[in-house]
């Protein structure tokens, strides 16, 4: 199988590692960093050096591929338009003289939902992105949507919070201990490790899934449990938390996964690893 993974930072390179050890499959892979090429060529047979807004690139790197893996992260929120909307409104034009490929998946946010006050969000839920950068990831998904048909399945992942080997959670929030935060702690995350990230994405091939899923775990821990936790476990000192500040924490919804364990998927890691 031909498969095509446009965007090889940290899901992109896991994704395609895994699918290159799979029997028959020829990975492709893009990278918008030509000092990458020599470490990708380990786990992937082609790399091509491109922006996914570049039409003539992806035309070149679609040919004959069967699957396409979508995994972009803007370096910074100056670019997300470039990254994400620009690239889908190209790939999306590329698909429409690319019979071959037969399911597109991306992964995105669960950012689209904005911020619910902690209340129960699933696919059904009408969006509300609380920024700019979540307007345009909620535009880019429903482009992608938009090219979907019936030779052609789209799956799209709201992805919580990302965390695995070499990002894991006290790299992350190290820096934070001991530190006075704003608000109470009492806004919900929603996280999802890498292992199951790169699950989901062979499920949803395997199984050709459409649509929407929501791919978070299932502790749904407040940031102070969170935070307390993880601190406690490395030996550091807590959060302090200032009540008299408001969190600017935009994302503060309680996102359901049942959707994706419903179609079949098991998590690997349904609990937080600290």
């Amino acid at each position: 199988m031909n498969v095509v993974i446009i965007g090889c930072g940290y899901i992109g390179s896991a994704v395609a590692q895994y699918w290159q050890q799979k029997t028959n499959f020829v990975v492709s892979a893009t990278t918008t960093t030509p000092e990458r090429v020599s470490g990708l060529q380990a786990i992937a047979q082609k790399i091509i050096v491109t922006k996914g807004n570049d039409p003539n690139s992806l035309k070149s790197l679609l040919y004959n591929q069967e699957v396409v893996l979508l995994s972009l992260g803007a370096k910074s929120g100056d670019v997300y338009e470039e990254t994400y909307l620009q690239t889908a409104k190209t790939l999306v034009s590329v698909l429409q003289q690319t019979p071959s490929v037969k399911q597109l998946i991306y992964t995105g946010s669960y950012s689209v939902y904005g911020d619910r006050n902690g209340v129960w969000v699933d696919e059904e839920t009408p969006l509300a992105p609380a920024n700019l950068n979540a307007q345009i990831l909620r535009k880019t998904e429903e482009i992608l949507l938009s090219t979907s048909n019936e030779n052609l399945k789209v799956c799209i992942f709201r992805l919580g919070g990302i965390y695995g080997t070499g990002r894991e959670l006290i790299k992350i929030f190290r820096r934070v201990s001991g530190t006075t935060r704003p608000g109470s702690g009492e806004d919900i995350t929603n996280w999802i490790h890498q292992d199951d990230i790169v699950g989901a994405i062979e499920f949803a091939r395997e199984h050709r899934l459409q649509g929407i899923y929501n791919l978070v775990d299932d502790s749904h821990l407040t940031s102070r449990e969170l935070l307390n936790s993880l601190f406690e476990k490395h030996n550091l000192p807590k959060i302090i938390w200032d009540t008299s500040v408001k969190s600017s924490r935009p994302y503060n919804a309680w996102v359901s996964n049942e959707k994706i364990k419903e179609a079949g998927y098991k998590l690997l890691h349904p609990q937080i690893i600290f």
